[in-house]
């Protein structure tokens, strides 16, 4: 797994630069479909920006690839991951930290996250490709989600599923931080 900020990064580069080749797009349609700018996109190519999880999910909604593609290594037939020695994504000014623990397998469809939100954090996620489902284990502290108009407030121990393709939000507006076990499911295909 990804042990340093400079790891995840030159992990990132490469994957960027191999789906957007291996799309045949240039940075201008990359930019089109992504809705990141051409210099954005090439910054973070050029390993120049660390993208946050918001601008990797516009870019994997874009290509049409699961978010934990730009994490991913190579694969053997067991892993072991210990998060305290994993480099977190950081996210609302560090107040959400994001550690990728198995990413994208087309035969499984679905990657796991572990996400700590710190007290007041406030996370907006745009909407995922079609058919996408999260699930959701609260491991610690309390959580509330928003899908549109409708918001829940989840527990300790407490789970959530919900379809993804529409904005949805993520708040700890408790005192303590807040620790989630989240899997995404892709439809078949993707």
């Amino acid at each position: 797994m990804v042990n340093s900020m400079n790891d995840l990064k030159s992990i990132i580069v490469e994957r960027m630069k191999a789906v957007r080749n291996s799309k045949q797009l240039s940075l201008d349609q990359a930019a089109d479909i992504t809705g990141i700018s051409k210099a954005m996109l090439s910054q973070i190519e050029r390993g120049q920006s660390m993208p946050t999880i918001t601008t990797l999910w516009k870019i994997s909604t874009g290509y049409k690839v699961p978010l934990t593609y730009f994490w991913e290594k190579e694969k053997s037939n067991y892993t072991k991951i210990d998060t305290l020695n994993t480099q977190p994504v950081y996210e609302e000014d560090e107040k959400m930290r994001t550690f990728p623990l198995f990413p994208y397998n087309p035969a499984q469809s679905f990657e796991m996250l572990y996400i700590e939100f710190e007290p007041g954090c406030v996370h907006q996620s745009a909407r995922h490709m079609d058919g996408v489902e999260e699930y959701i284990f609260v491991r610690k502290g309390q959580l509330e989600m928003r899908l549109n108009q409708d918001e829940t407030v989840l527990t300790e121990a407490q789970c959530f599923r919900f379809k993804a393709d529409v904005p949805h939000c993520y708040i700890n507006s408790s005192k303590e931080t807040c620790c989630i076990l989240n899997i995404i499911f892709y439809p078949i295909g993707s």
